[in-house]
């Protein structure tokens, strides 16, 4: 069985059992954060129980979730998670760095790092015998949603704004989804979910919404934690290697902010447990066209503005973040920071990655986006080791692609015209 307790409302403390709220707290309208069993976890489970385990997905840290390993056939559902880490020694070189790693998510079963999300939603979605699930999205969330719903016969409604890469929408077709465009922004989608799940008794996905979309999320630190443990045991003689040495530095895409807000739960889990003793730092990077959540760190305050979000990464375009508050936090409280990058600088992110056999779409390419800016203002150092989260694939938005590179060109099928070209 889970170890779920409750909720506990990020903003005003209040605590809320299992069954006395869904989506976020009803005083103030706060984030809910999923509160577990803490001592009895400590007390049934070491570190070694779950490095141990043979289930090489997110389910492995069933015992840190707040919903139980879903039963049956091996579906997509029971394979979101466990993306590989890469160590990119080309671009630590040309930076000027000397530890330099990607984790690419473009590798879950729906190319992209909300499966984690959406696995853990459709998980509870069963568990609370919700017949239909409902989300806002600009493809990725939607996708994973419509892809972890069709593993296992659940409905899915996918609200996306018009204006989404035809790839997305396509997924999102293909797995079968119900799928509406909305003649608006993913804010407008987005409020309309929420209006269809109350009106229709939908569950709905929404992050910075639903609180199960986090502990999805979170699952991504538990893995750097474990991979860290593992690739870096020579760092180290103590029992744990984020002391030892200048901590992790994590790079981290925002939009929403329920990422950068899911991979910090995941951190606090642990510190928590006891499992580590320092949490990385977290660096949280957004277009300049999407900056709400940072430029509220830069105010140091915790009052989100909203912005006309006017920016190529569509994944991270928006108005209101809807996470924004913890969002900020995830960067205070690790001591990391905010950057803000140009639509210019994520395409040629795109094409610097790809130079390196990542094929990142825009949002996923923000993060090093923000690496290569950090480096440039001095905010990280040659010792620093460095991992940027890649979010998604390219695959996703071949239009944002095509613009980061020179276009091939076109020749007569004869070698002169060959030579001529080379």
């Amino acid at each position: 069985m889970n170890q779920f307790r409750g909720y506990r409302c990020s903003l005003c403390g209040t605590e809320y059992s299992p069954d006395e709220v869904t989506y976020t707290c009803p005083k103030d309208g706060g984030n809910l954060d999923v509160e577990l069993e803490y001592d009895l976890i400590r007390k049934k489970y070491q570190p070694e129980d779950i490095l141990s385990r043979k289930d090489y997905s997110l389910w492995r840290y069933e015992p840190l979730l707040p919903v139980n390993t879903p039963k049956g056939e091996n579906t997509p559902l029971h394979h979101a998670g466990w993306t590989p880490v890469f160590q990119l020694n080309t671009l630590a070189r040309e930076l000027g760095l000397k530890h330099l790693w990607l984790k690419d998510e473009a590798r879950n079963p729906s190319a992209s790092f909300k499966d984690r999300a959406s696995a853990i939603v459709v998980a509870r979605a069963r568990e609370i015998k919700a017949d239909v699930i409902v989300a806002a999205s600009t493809g990725n969330a939607g996708a994973a949603l419509a892809c972890m719903a069709a593993a296992v016969g659940h409905r899915a409604v996918i609200l996306a704004p018009r204006t989404a890469p035809p790839a997305k929408i396509a997924q999102l077709l293909i797995f079968g989804a119900r799928v509406i465009l909305v003649d608006g922004s993913y804010d407008h989608a987005f409020d309309l979910t929420v209006q269809a799940a109350q009106e229709f008794g939908w569950y709905c996905r929404n992050t910075g919404f639903n609180p199960f979309t986090a502990e999805g999320k979170k699952t991504a630190a538990f893995e750097i934690w474990e991979w860290w443990l593992e690739a870096h045991r020579d760092w180290h003689k103590k029992d744990s290697p984020l002391n030892d040495h200048p901590p992790l530095l994590i790079f981290v895409p925002v939009g929403d902010g329920n990422i950068i807000s899911g991979i910090h739960k995941g951190f606090k889990d642990l510190l928590r447990l006891g499992w580590i003793q320092n949490l990385p730092r977290i660096v949280g990077v957004q277009a300049e066209g999407s900056a709400a959540v940072a430029r509220a760190f830069h105010a140091n305050t915790e009052i989100i503005t909203p912005v006309s979000a006017n920016t190529l990464a569509d994944s991270i375009s928006v108005d209101l973040p809807r996470d924004g508050v913890r969002a900020v936090r995830a960067a205070r409280e690790t001591g990391g920071t905010y950057i803000t990058v140009s639509d210019q600088e994520i395409l040629q992110a795109i094409a610097t990655l790809g130079r390196v056999g990542i094929f990142a779409e825009p949002a996923a390419a923000t993060a090093f986006a923000g690496l290569v800016r950090g480096v440039q203002t001095g905010l990280v150092h040659s010792d620093d080791p460095v991992l940027i989260l890649s979010t998604g694939s390219g695959l996703k938005d071949i239009r944002a692609a095509m613009q980061a590179v020179t276009q091939a060109p076109v020749i007569e099928p004869s070698l002169q015209a060959l030579k001529q070209i080379l």
